[in-house]
């Protein structure tokens, strides 16, 4: 049976909640994450998080790109440091935005695969920016969030339009 799960676009309810923990692998886990690999590749992202397709659980992905391998991310956990770094950055779930994000350089992330082993990975590079921005989607948090005050700006008519077509 094929899914009916597709992206979720600002200002859906479900992209400003705090996800629920995963607390056992199974069919539902495993049909979410082909879901979500198939939308991710279908809208050709770099990563993708549960809540992008409208569950709200603690799972994130992160596609095969620069040599760095498809990964699973379930329940993780992220400690961050460095001063920060401005990089560009948009969304699946914010079409046509994009903006100077702020973010820790150096990032450390404990979480679990498909497997239902832990595992524990370091990046001081664009796979921790990644894992920064699919974790945020898990506490409910998006990019608008982080924009400073000249990208709002910029991006003001292009959220109008999202949150007029939601109605």
């Amino acid at each position: 049976m094929a899914s009916s799960r597709d992206i979720v676009v600002h200002p859906h309810p479900v992209l400003r909640m705090k996800a629920r923990p995963i607390e056992r692998i199974d069919a539902f886990v495993h049909e979410l994450v082909d879901d979500m690999r198939r939308i991710v590749q279908v809208h050709d992202g770099i990563g993708i998080a549960a809540p992008q397709v409208g569950e709200s659980v603690r799972i994130f992905l992160t596609c095969g790109r620069d040599g760095e391998p498809e990964r699973v991310f379930i329940n993780p956990r992220l400690e961050q440091s460095g001063a920060g770094e401005l990089c560009d950055e948009g969304c699946l779930s914010l079409p046509d935005i994009r903006a100077e994000i702020l973010r820790p350089p150096v990032v450390r992330i404990t979480a679990m695969g498909l497997d239902g082993r832990e595992f524990v990975l370091e990046s001081d590079g664009f796979p921790g920016r990644v894992w920064q921005h699919e974790n945020d989607h898990l506490d409910g948090m998006l990019i608008i969030d982080r924009m400073r005050p000249l990208d709002r700006l910029a991006n003001r008519r292009a959220l109008r339009d999202l949150e007029r077509a939601r109605g």
